[in-house]
């Protein structure tokens, strides 16, 4: 039986190394920064902040155990067990209550076990209990004052019994006469109690009666049943599979995309609607889904805005590395990404009449973090191959982190399991085998997984007489170079479509191919033999490839073919050039060459640019990277063993240096950390004890005080000092360090 203690510091002494290890490892933030000693460490442990971490991550059974303990006052397991509903020797609620204890939740002290605090304040009203009420019968005398109760006055009762447990019942003479007069004599026999004109409150004490003793109408000591119709796990493993190839080639499309063409960055951060729908149409998704994937590319690494004095989004150079990796680690780069960043591409688009822009700061939420991560968590506690309706697994996150949805509402589900399924985490609504490992932390092992699952690339593609070719498979290597850079695709799926146009041809041709070379390669990559329509289309393309030259006058036109310069003088979408005719085959504008080259282009006139020798001068493919950039650093809370046996055995140093240095009654306490110095200072002066404080002067003096507290807020404490009677005032941060009497 652990000794009793009279504080939670003195808790926290008379535990053991290993224990003190374990609250640390359970309790990360009592770790950073490490605490000088138990008192400061107890003091830390009783802050708000960290008691609602801590409240955060309790499951619906330990929640309920804590509300027990807090109604309680200080009890033993037994009392908590009848609260709860349970047998007095019940072992799970013993189990429960050392959970807490365990914590520092709660500590033993010699009348029982008592919460902290601050948990009192964090929980509010527990389980829907008021506060204890004053003359209130007691015994026998509250069992009889309820046994005599009429109709009116048992119905207001029953509607405040299981909370809230204010209601409003006017004093004055409006509302039914009938409740008025049944109010009014609950409130005469002390079975309610008026807080004002128009609201009552129901006793602590008569709401237990009215419970039979326990505090929850259904106490939630074990998780709810598990729902959903298995798969076949192999199936749900294959569809993953097919997800993952998926996801690697639409990345690989816009990393080739953006380091031809960067989309530029806005002056406000972040990407334009226009660039986004571009990206859309390229990988032919959704918004939403060009979103979440662009998102998902700058928390992997691949993309980042360049130093430029005019920034655009570009690849990295991790993005080379990463592309010559086999594909089930970028699928694992890429997944790891999903599941730690702290974006939340779903808020993207026109939000209460404020546009959020993708990869802006705007779509930065850690909540979205904790609400895939707690999602995706809870899913691994089904059977393998189980996709529960989201009805079933929400009622898990609430049993699981009730403190938490309470506080953040709605945890969209649909979206998350939307883009589980994007990042092929789950297969057909169920954890993928891969995808367990990852949320496990394994990434390694997830890659190795989903090794056997994804496809094998294909390096050919079968040609086809309407000018199309069918990869049948995700296309990888010399195949894949050439088909993006001769052929649009058409079609995604199992088997992506790729078609030649004019304008994908002429494209290769820009880059300085031939059409022999662009038959040849189209060739080596191909199943089957060329048909004949492709080697027209190639081939007519070429003959007319060429045949009008833009050079800089600011920049000319000619051509040994007058009536295409006849064409192009009156084309009307051309106007904006301002060309004119210098000579039969020679037509110059006051635009840049570049500028005349591309609209030339765009109107199929398949110009090519000429140097100041009258050469031809090939339009070099850009391959646009800016540097490496070091992905922003996830901060996980947790503490290793190793850390956490460090921190202790620094605050066992500490605590026995405090020891001395405080040996002296009268003396100045040591400095204490402010944390701790508040902490201290408002338990005293809950308790109305005494505290030796140093105080320093206008000089720089400090002065130890023996100092009685009575209120600490607004970076004050009041208190009378020594044997005075007139309160004084201290500043909170002249207050050096603080320690308790003997």
């Amino acid at each position: 039986m652990p000794t009793p203690a009279r504080s939670l510091a003195e808790d926290l002494r008379l535990r053991s190394e290993a224990e003190l290890v374990a609250l640390l490892r359970s309790r990360p933030d009592l770790a950073r920064p490490a605490p000088a000693d138990l008192t400061s460490l107890a003091a830390r442990a009783t802050t708000r902040a960290s008691v609602q971490r801590a409240l955060d991550g309790l499951d619906l059974a330990h929640l309920q155990a804590l509300e027990a303990i807090t109604v309680a006052g200080a009890a033993e397991p037994a009392a908590v067990a009848a609260l709860l509903g349970q047998p007095a020797r019940s072992a799970a609620v013993a189990g429960l209550v050392q959970d807490l204890v365990a914590l520092a939740l709660a500590w033993r002290s010699p009348e029982g076990v008592r919460v902290v605090r601050t948990v009192t304040e964090v929980l509010g009203e527990p389980a829907g209990l008021g506060p204890v009420g004053e003359q209130v019968p007691e015994g026998p005398d509250l069992t009889d004052a309820l046994a005599d109760l009429d109709g009116p006055q048992r119905a207001i009762l029953s509607a405040l019994t299981w909370g809230p447990p204010t209601g409003v019942l006017s004093a004055g003479g409006s509302g039914d006469r009938a409740i008025r007069d049944a109010g009014r004599a609950l409130v005469e026999r002390g079975l309610l109690q008026r807080i004002d004109d128009a609201h009552v409150l129901l006793p602590r004490q008569v709401a237990l009666a009215l419970r039979g003793g326990t505090l929850h109408r259904h106490p939630a000591l074990e998780p709810p049943t598990p729902g959903g119709t298995p798969l076949d796990p192999a199936v749900v493993d294959a569809s993953a599979g097919g997800r993952a190839a998926e996801l690697i080639s639409l990345v690989a499309e816009v990393l080739d995309e953006w380091g031809a063409c960067p989309p530029r960055v806005l002056r406000a951060g972040g990407l334009s609607a226009r660039d986004l729908s571009h990206v859309a149409r390229l990988t032919e998704t959704e918004t939403g889904h060009a979103a979440w994937l662009v998102e998902v590319m700058l928390a992997a690494g691949l993309v980042a805005a360049d130093d430029a004095v005019d920034p655009a989004w570009m690849p990295t150079g991790d993005s080379d590395d990463w592309a010559e990796r086999p594909a089930s680690e970028r699928w694992a780069v890429l997944a790891r990404a999903w599941f730690t960043m702290s974006a939340a591409p779903s808020l993207v688009g026109n939000r209460d009449g404020n546009r959020v822009n993708a990869l802006s700061l705007q779509t930065s939420w850690p909540g979205g973090r904790q609400r895939r991560q707690d999602a995706l968590t809870a899913l691994a506690t089904w059977e393998p191959g189980t996709a529960p309706p989201d009805d079933d697994l929400l009622a898990l996150l609430r049993w699981r982190h009730p403190a938490r949805l309470s506080r953040i509402g709605d945890p969209d589900l649909e979206t998350v399991r939307r883009e589980a399924e994007w990042a092929a985490v789950t297969g057909r609504g169920a954890l993928a085998s891969a995808g367990r490992l990852l949320v496990a932390g394994d990434e390694t092992g997830a890659a190795a997984v989903m090794a056997e699952h994804i496809p094998p690339a294909v390096d050919h593609v079968l040609l086809q007489a309407d000018l199309t070719a069918v990869a049948p498979g995700r296309l990888d290597g010399q195949a894949r170079t050439v088909l993006r850079l001769v052929a649009d695709i058409e079609s995604r799926g199992g088997a992506t479509v790729h078609r030649f146009t004019e304008p994908s041809v002429r494209r290769a041709l820009d880059a300085g191919w031939s059409a022999d070379r662009v038959l040849s390669e189209i060739a080596a990559v191909s199943r089957t033999g060329l048909p004949q329509p492709l080697e027209y289309l190639v081939r007519d393309v070429a003959r007319r490839h060429g045949v009008a030259r833009v050079g800089s006058a600011s920049s000319y036109l000619r051509s040994d073919d007058e009536a295409l310069l006849d064409r192009v003088l009156a084309d009307r979408e051309l106007g904006l050039l301002q060309l004119r005719r210098i000579a039969p085959t020679v037509l110059v504008s006051p635009v840049a060459a570049p500028t005349v080259l591309d609209l030339l282009r765009e109107r199929q006139y398949g110009p090519i640019a000429e140097g100041g020798d009258g050469g031809v001068v090939l339009g070099a493919a850009r391959d646009h990277r800016t540097t490496r950039r070091t992905p922003a650093p996830v901060q996980l809370s947790t503490v290793g063993p190793e850390i956490a046996g460090k921190v202790v055995a620094g605050m066992q140093r500490g605590e026995k240096a405090r020891g001395g240095a405080d040996g002296s009654a009268g003396g100045a306490p040591r400095n204490t950390d402010p944390v701790v110095t508040l902490a201290v200072l408002r338990e005293a002066a809950a308790d109305r004890l005494a505290v030796w404080i140093g105080y320093a002067d206008e000089v720089g003096g400090v002065q130890p005080l023996l100092l009685r507290p009575v209120a600490v807020e607004g970076g004050r404490v009041r208190g009378t000092v020594g044997d005075q009677d007139q309160p004084r005032t201290f500043l909170l941060h002249r207050i050096t360090g603080v320690r308790a009497t003997d």
